[in-house]
């Protein structure tokens, strides 16, 4: 896991990863101020080092020189061993409300170099002096072997072709999409995607993912939108990513701030959406994904406060995608979480925990490799005997009746402060909450109570389904059946005890793993690479 320095008024943004040579690279925004482009690396993607900054803004009177946006490092089709990164800039000229995109390059992922500009006014006429400081400034800067080569006379800034695009200040919101680069290399074309907005019908349903072919070596001709659903006001984000035979473009929604999917068997096909296209739940953002020694990954940053994505972000674990059987695209838990078990735990030792309520008959029985839990009427909690900061329990859980159940952790068994996940395993629901007591004499206060994260899900098999709940840190992840359905980060509760509740029902707990954790660590000792 990842965050900005706890009280640095900081937070981390939206994010980007590769894969090389045994090393995830991580590169990151930095909020609310948008100054540079921060770089971390891990050798397990779940622990990270601080490096030197990748990328900052432009000189006054750059194109970049407000903020920098999100981007996406790629290898260079055209030189071998070499880099780019595509990011997104806004400029102090335009208030920050036209979005472009430029061009970096490197040739060892740590020392990146800004492409070349060929920028022209609000006049619409080039500014020479800029264009002649911008290729010296090239060809010095090129000198060093440690920046990759590149086209003087390129492109950059792209900006959106108004032909099938909002690009003007005068249209849409008054304020130009255009944003979240995502290049995708097809074996024989480069492909540049962006979040953009095509220039006609309903102003908030314009949001599309913009297209670009590279025509030429850092040159790229606008095309018509790859993907325009009719419904949101932005695609954020935008991933092209081929599993077998299919393609599935991901993208994150900022109506209900979730990662969401699309489908087709061919580029060229429409695009197809599932009944359930959600990959992970509300709260997760920006969605960038990218391709390990074992497949694909999905990266991302969540936001505890979903009023203000500036602050309290975490970057999360990383989720596995698989392609199911009929072609569904689902996140599912990082094995590498398994590298952190520091021993597995004794989960035959479970006992009820309320006796303060009568009449009532409890069932709390072990045997052989399950375990037998009923309340016949009011609620009960059926607690394991070791107090957990960080773990991993997972069992099988088959309902009987029609009542309650559901998993409460970190919990403290005298005030029953805690959390507590719901679990509807004949809906398909998972809710979890926060449940604590606040400050003596504070009257109707005093009751704390939060509702963190919804999920969904569906299955065929009746009231039953295998869990598996992963605490990590401030981190807390639910999967259902393999599919990872909660997603979230929250600091309400740091340890207590772990246990099943039930309210009126009768469960048969089979199969459970109970697996103490070691915390994650992240160090802000800066490394200097290169």
């Amino acid at each position: 896991m990842f965050a900005e320095t706890a009280g640095s008024r900081k937070a981390i943004g939206d994010v980007d990863v590769l894969f090389h040579d045994g090393l995830y690279h991580l590169f990151h925004l930095v909020l609310p101020n948008h100054d540079f482009i921060a770089h971390a690396v891990s050798t397990d993607a779940l622990n990270w080092r601080r490096v030197n900054n990748a990328l900052f803004i432009g000189d006054p009177g750059s194109w970049d020189d407000l903020m920098l946006w999100t981007m996406h490092i790629s290898p260079d089709p055209y030189q071998s061993g070499q880099w780019r990164m595509f990011y997104t800039g806004l400029s102090r000229r335009d208030r920050g409300k036209y979005q472009r995109l430029g061009l970096a390059t490197s040739r060892d992922l740590f020392h990146w170099h800004k492409a070349p500009v060929n920028w022209e006014d609000h006049r619409g006429r080039q500014d020479p002096q800029r264009v002649r400081q911008a290729v010296r400034q090239s060809r010095s800067d090129q000198a060093d072997s440690r920046h990759a080569m590149i086209d003087p006379d390129s492109c950059f800034p792209l900006e959106p072709d108004p032909q099938y695009y909002e690009a003007s200040l005068d249209e849409g919101r008054n304020w130009v999409s255009f944003r979240d680069p995502f290049f995708y290399h097809d074996g024989t074309d480069g492909w540049l995607l962006a979040a953009g907005r095509i220039n006609r019908g309903p102003i908030v349903r314009r949001g599309c993912v913009a297209l670009m072919k590279e025509v030429s070596p850092h040159h790229f001709q606008a095309l018509p939108a790859l993907h325009h659903p009719r419904l949101y006001d932005d695609v954020e984000v935008p991933n092209l990513i081929k599993i077998e035979q299919d393609h599935y473009l991901i993208g994150s929604i900022r109506e209900d701030a979730k990662i969401r999917y699309w489908h087709t068997d061919s580029i060229g096909n429409q695009w197809s959406s599932y009944q359930d296209n959600v990959l992970l739940a509300q709260g997760n953002y920006a969605g960038r994904v990218c391709k390990d020694d074992k497949g694909w990954l999905l990266w991302n940053f969540f936001s505890m406060d979903l009023d203000d994505r500036t602050a309290d972000n975490m970057m999360p674990p990383p989720k596995r995608l698989v392609r199911t059987e009929s072609g569904l695209l689902r996140a599912v838990s990082f094995e590498g979480i398994q590298d952190c078990v520091s021993e597995t735990l004794d989960a035959r030792c479970i006992h009820s925990l309320i006796d303060d309520v009568t009449p009532q008959v409890d069932i709390c029985q072990a045997a052989n490799s399950h375990l037998e839990l009923a309340s016949e009427c009011g609620f009960q909690i059926f607690l394991f005997d070791e107090t957990l900061d960080h773990f991993c329990f997972a069992a099988k859980l088959e309902m009987q009746g029609i009542g309650k159940c559901g998993v409460v952790f970190r919990m403290d068994p005298e005030t029953r402060d805690g959390y507590y996940l719901s679990l509807d395993l004949l809906k398909g629901v998972a809710q979890l909450r926060a449940w604590g007591t606040g400050e003596a004499g504070s009257g109707e206060n005093m009751m704390q109570f939060r509702s963190l994260q919804s999920g969904y899900w569906y299955s065929d098999c009746g009231p039953q389904a295998e869990i598996q709940l992963i605490v990590f840190g401030s981190y807390v992840e639910l999967s259902i059946d393999g599919r990872v359905v909660l997603s979230l980060a929250d600091q309400s509760f740091g340890k207590g005890r772990l246990g099943i509740y039930l309210e009126t029902a009768m469960v048969r707990v089979g199969e459970v793993t109970l697996q103490r954790l070691v915390s994650p660590q992240q160090t802000d000792e800066h490394l200097v690479s290169g």
